[in-house]
């Protein structure tokens, strides 16, 4: 029988990106800005020739997204995406079979269009003005690290009971 044992692609805890764990393996989501992508984008119809108005409407619309500004950057993911825009097209029929509406929710998460996708993805869509303080949260962060090292020689704290 296939598909015993192995690694599953959402078994087990995720890296935190806040833990020291990552840190130390360099492991740090990637900032995404909140307003969203403003740049050209491709035409659907190099990858959807027969793609129908709605689709193109869809189209533009998430590459206004802020997960276009990395979407841009890899052209590999843009045939998942062209996907995702013609099954959420299906799925916003009233009619729509839940397999369709399965399909769209499963690319979505392919491309980041879901909390649960932007964590796979290793994402974080955070405000523009965030960008400007990364040199300070990084410092504030550096802080930390140094305080928790002399907090007690690495011994845990207690709390005592009131008496």
């Amino acid at each position: 029988m296939a598909g015993h044992g192995g690694a599953r692609s959402r078994s087990g805890p995720h890296p935190s990106m806040y833990s020291a764990r990552s840190d130390a393996r360099d492991l740090r989501a990637l900032r995404l800005p909140v307003g969203g992508y403003a740049g050209d984008f491709p035409p659907l119809s190099e990858l959807l020739p027969d793609a129908v108005e709605r689709e193109g409407v869809v189209w533009a619309g998430v590459w206004r997204t802020p997960q276009a500004a990395q979407w841009i950057r890899e052209s590999w993911r843009w045939r998942s995406i062209a996907m995702y825009v013609r099954w959420m097209v299906r799925a916003e029929d009233p009619e729509a079979t839940a397999a369709t509406i399965t399909a769209a929710q499963r690319l979505a998460d392919q491309i980041g269009m879901t909390p649960a996708g932007l964590k796979e993805n290793g994402w974080l869509i955070v405000a523009d003005d965030a960008a400007v303080h990364e040199v300070t949260q990084e410092r504030q962060r550096a802080v930390g690290r140094r305080a928790a090292r002399t907090n007690g020689g690495g011994k845990r704290m207690r709390a005592l009971p009131d008496g």
